[in-house]
């Protein structure tokens, strides 16, 4: 179920299904990338991936500005009818992308990547970037489960040699779903 194919209009606060789709989606999928140096194929990837979380009932969450994999995730998701949270650095919304239905504003800069990292069951990478790598050091720290969707060879060397186990590689969307399900199954 999405928020997409409830039957309740406009209160879905007051509403039996809003209420048990909401409980029953428990698990926050992380996905970072880079903003403003995203290349498309990453957007594309994180596109697809944002409408696969959807689909499982999972919830998206990214960076939240309006631009890169943070935007292209929440746009996937929102179009399957997913539910995303934008963890955003200013202190207001400027900027933020209009796919995030709930926008938390930190006023942290970029600190607020410890927030995206510990709130996540799960994280996957699209592409790298500075932010992307402290959020993926970060985690590795947090032992968090991290996929890396379709890496460049560096990145992937590096962040195996340094995360071991924590870290494992995806070719495609399909494969890093099939990861996710595994991760929550064990460590959900």
């Amino acid at each position: 179920m999405s928020l997409l194919s409830l039957s309740c209009p406009v209160t879905f606060l007051s509403c039996p299904e809003f209420i048990n789709w909401f409980m029953a989606t428990k698990f926050i999928i992380g996905v970072m990338g880079p903003g403003e140096t995203a290349t498309p194929r990453e957007n594309e990837l994180a596109f697809e991936l944002g409408k696969a979380i959807a689909r499982e009932g999972w919830i998206t969450l990214s960076g939240g500005r309006a631009f890169g994999v943070m935007n292209a995730v929440m746009e996937g998701a929102v179009l399957q009818g997913g539910l995303t949270i934008g963890v955003l650095p200013g202190d207001d919304e400027q900027g933020s992308s209009p796919h995030a239905a709930i926008k938390i504003v930190t006023g942290m800069g970029g600190a607020r990547n410890l927030i995206n990292v510990l709130s996540s069951h799960v994280l996957v990478v699209c592409g790298m970037a500075a932010g992307t790598a402290s959020e993926v050091a970060l985690a590795i720290k947090a032992d968090k489960r991290i996929i890396m969707l379709d890496p460049d060879d560096v990145s992937e060397e590096f962040f195996r040699k340094i995360g071991s186990y924590k870290v494992s590689v995806a070719k495609t969307v399909k494969e890093a779903v099939s990861m996710i399900k595994n991760f929550l199954s064990v460590y959900g």
